[in-house]
């Protein structure tokens, strides 16, 4: 035993044990930290009747439903949070490699109509991850355009739909955190991903959300005028 004690791997070996302790606790309340921070800036802007968060891969992985009111244009928002791992420091250089950063998908689910054409606006970069392409693609249009600082993909089967997200663009000169925005009238949802940051998710997510309302209600303004004179 006092041999063992005496080697310079021993003292190596507990070194080695306390760096990996000191990091699994920082890089488990990091973690909490961003989607504490993500989750709390979508309660502040959507101001849900009711919410429920759910655990879903231990500290890397948290999900969150918010309920709207009745006679809200949207019935549910759901949000998911993936993180890095940052409580793991021997495997995070590899999920930096792979994965590169923590990642915030929502989904607004719509009870008033969306426009009739699918259109999405998704950074280039992002574009070439697996898992982030677009189901319909080689049915859209396809154009290029810069974004801030960012290359962006349009994709649309409607000039309206181009229109509307033209518009947000200009409107908003940077996409903040913003990685991919779609509208899919075919499921009545609406999708957003975005790169979570600690303070910045309401900076980013606020006027999409407000966009996005504004698009709904106009839409059904245009369908009730619509069914008004078919009716006269």
């Amino acid at each position: 035993m006092d041999n063992i004690l005496a080697t310079p791997l021993f003292y190596l070996f507990i070194a080695f044990t306390f760096l990996l302790s000191f990091g699994y606790f920082r890089g488990r309340r990091r973690n909490k930290e961003i989607y504490q921070s993500a989750f709390k800036a979508l309660v502040d802007i959507v101001k849900p009747n009711d919410q429920t968060f759910t655990v879903i891969g231990g500290v890397v992985g948290y999900h969150a439903n918010l309920y709207m009111p009745k006679q809200h244009p949207l019935s549910q928002i759901d949000a998911t949070i993936t993180l890095l791992p940052r409580h793991s420091w021997l495997y995070l250089p590899i999920s930096y490699l792979t994965r590169r950063f923590d990642r915030l998908f929502i989904t607004l689910n719509c009870r008033a109509p969306l426009p009739p054409g699918e259109g999405h606006l998704i950074e280039s970069s992002y574009a070439r991850f697996r898992g982030a392409g677009i189901t319909n693609e080689e049915k859209l249009q396809k154009e290029k355009l810069d974004w801030g600082n960012h290359r962006f993909y349009l994709y649309y089967d409607d000039k309206k739909t181009r229109d509307l997200l033209l518009s947000f663009v200009a409107e908003n000169p940077d996409p903040g955190l913003i990685r991919h925005m779609a509208l899919v009238p075919d499921k009545k949802r609406g999708f957003v991903f975005m790169i979570p940051r600690i303070g910045q998710v309401q900076d980013s997510f606020a006027p999409l959300y407000r966009w996005f309302l504004s698009t709904l209600k106009k839409e059904e303004r245009e369908l009730h005028r619509k069914n008004g004179k078919i009716e006269a």
